[in-house]
């Protein structure tokens, strides 16, 4: 630990592929969407469905509430005819929802982490793209809202600022009532989570690990880059004087 280390009041998180991975599931969840709509009638290969499905995604966004019905509306005629559409979109919904509930869980340091942070004076909050009941719900289903402070939860549709935008993070340190250098951010994007952040002022960490910003490099460098929450448990420790009980990593 340094002589005289960092002094941080506040620790902001990303959700995605930061606090559980998104890549892990996504495809498995689109997947048995797909095989439930051609199980109620759709005339067409899994693959295929897919690549559309995929293209859906790219062109309209994640956040997009719409994906299935698009879909059915970009298949060839005679992958639909005689189907009852809204039923196949439905059964597309439900069987990409069971799935990526099923899958979705914390990464285990990450929620051994958050635990014992929340039990010191820090304050921990989220900062994430989206929109709010979506992101709400995987905070719930996560167990992450035990941890958090429930007034520093920033969500970017409910907010009206992108994460891209610096401006973003300056609001979250405003709410908080403490200085931008005295403010970590913890994230996998690097233009989302690492670039504004530094603009702002903010310490931050680059949580680089497997998801599908990992092969992108930020256009400045992050205070930190680490693989996992085990590694930030040590940073934190080491050079932020937090006192962390150390964890095996399993």
């Amino acid at each position: 630990m340094s002589a005289n280390p960092p002094e941080l009041k506040v620790i902001f998180l990303d959700i995605d592929d930061t606090l559980f991975g998104t890549s892990d599931f996504v495809v498995e969840a689109r997947t048995k969407a797909v095989e439930a709509m051609i199980a109620r009638g759709l005339k067409a290969e899994v693959p295929e469905v897919l690549q559309e499905l995929a293209e859906v995604v790219a062109e309209f966004g994640s956040n997009d509430d719409h994906h299935y019905n698009r879909l059915m509306k970009r298949l060839p005629e005679s992958a639909t005819a005689g189907a009852n559409h809204d039923l196949l979109v439905v059964a597309g919904v439900i069987a990409y929802h069971n799935a990526k509930w099923k899958k979705l869980k914390i990464r285990p340091e990450a929620e051994a982490l958050l635990r014992d942070l929340a039990a010191t004076d820090l304050r921990l909050g989220v900062i994430s793209a989206g929109l709010v009941h979506k992101q709400m719900e995987k905070l719930l289903r996560l167990g992450v809202d035990r941890f958090i402070d429930h007034k520093l939860l920033f969500i970017t549709h409910e907010v009206g600022i992108a994460k891209s935008n610096p401006r973003l993070y300056t609001r979250c340190a405003e709410v908080a009532g403490v200085p931008t250098d005295q403010v970590m951010h913890v994230g996998d994007h690097p233009y989302h989570d690492v670039d504004p952040a530094n603009a702002a002022g903010f310490r931050t960490v680059w949580i680089r690990g497997t998801g599908k910003h990992s092969k992108n490099l930020p256009k400045t460098e992050p205070n930190h880059i680490l693989d996992d929450f085990v590694a930030l448990r040590g940073l934190l420790d080491e050079e932020y004087g937090i006192p962390l009980e150390r964890r095996n990593r399993g």
